[in-house]
This record gives C-alpha cells, sequence and structure tokens, in this order.
C-alpha cells in the first residue's frame, strides 16, 4: 500500500530484529484478542470484541469492550489495549489485532481509527479476525487515510 506522505505518525524506533515477521507473535497476539473478548463487558449488544497489540518494544497489551447502560458510554477494545499501552509507558504500536465473532473480520470504528493512528506510523499492520476462522490484514493509512494529526493543531 502508498504511503500517505502528508500524515505524519510517529517515528518509529528501531525494535527487535524480525519483531513483526514471526508466526509465534501473530499467535500471541491472537491468543491474547481471544482471551480479552472472553472477558468483555457486553450485557447489552452481546457483541464481543478483543483486541491486543504490540509495540516497537516488544511488549503486547490487551482490551475489551466494555458496554453500559449508557450505550454511547461504552469502551471499544482497541481503545482498552491502546490505554493500557499508555499507561504501561509505551507510545508506539508495531501492529494490532482486533477479534470478534462476526460473519466477516470487523474493522476498527471510527474513533479507534484515529486512536491507532496517533501511536503508529502510516505502515502500521492492522489484522483483524473472526472466531470462524476468517482474517484480513491492511495498514492503519488504509483505515484512515488523510488521518487528523497535529499538523492541523497548528
Amino acid at each position: 500500500m502508498a504511503r500517505i506522505s502528508r500524515v505524519s505518525y510517529n517515528k518509529r524506533p528501531e525494535g527487535p530484529p524480525g519483531l513483526l515477521l514471526t508466526k509465534d507473535y501473530a499467535m500471541d497476539l491472537l491468543n491474547l484478542a481471544k482471551a480479552a473478548r472472553a472477558n468483555a463487558h457486553a450485557k447489552y449488544s452481546g457483541f464481543k470484541v478483543g483486541a491486543a497489540l504490540r509495540t516497537m518494544t516488544g511488549k503486547t497489551y490487551s482490551g475489551c469492550n466494555v458496554e453500559n447502560a449508557s450505550y454511547p458510554e461504552g469502551t471499544c477494545a482497541e481503545a482498552g489495549a491502546i490505554s493500557a499501552m499508555v499507561a504501561d509507558g509505551e507510545r508506539n504500536i508495531a501492529e494490532i489485532l482486533i477479534f470478534a465473532d462476526a460473519p466477516k473480520p470487523i474493522s476498527p470504528c471510527g474513533g479507534c481509527r484515529q486512536r491507532i493512528a496517533e501511536f503508529s506510523q502510516a505502515d502500521t499492520k492492522v489484522t483483524m479476525a473472526t472466531t470462524q476462522g476468517a482474517i484480513e490484514t491492511t495498514t492503519i493509512a488504509a483505515l484512515l487515510p488523510n488521518a487528523f494529526d497535529e499538523t492541523f493543531l497548528g
């Protein structure tokens, strides 16, 4: 996919060689997202989502969706994983995986696309997977072209 030059994502720090290239890392993220999904609080919609991400330093974080009776005030799985990452002092997403029980892989909502972009580079891998085994992989730039970033703030 082509990079979008106007979008200025965080600079990617040097990470361990081969960080994104092994199947073990991908399986770790899938297993973390599955475990997080199992803990989702989705008692209103019944739609459980789990997410897991890996930082450029190799640390992993997961999150699940958390609904409440005031529907719009729930938290997405991706937002939970990103919050855990930031709380631990990390700021650079190397890759993220979203996992749900749906007929096809679910894409992050608009707000989560913006959250992912805030801590990523344009080529950061976003994998979307289902409980039935369907998997799609793309980049954050493909999901959020022309992202709003700090360059718009003057």
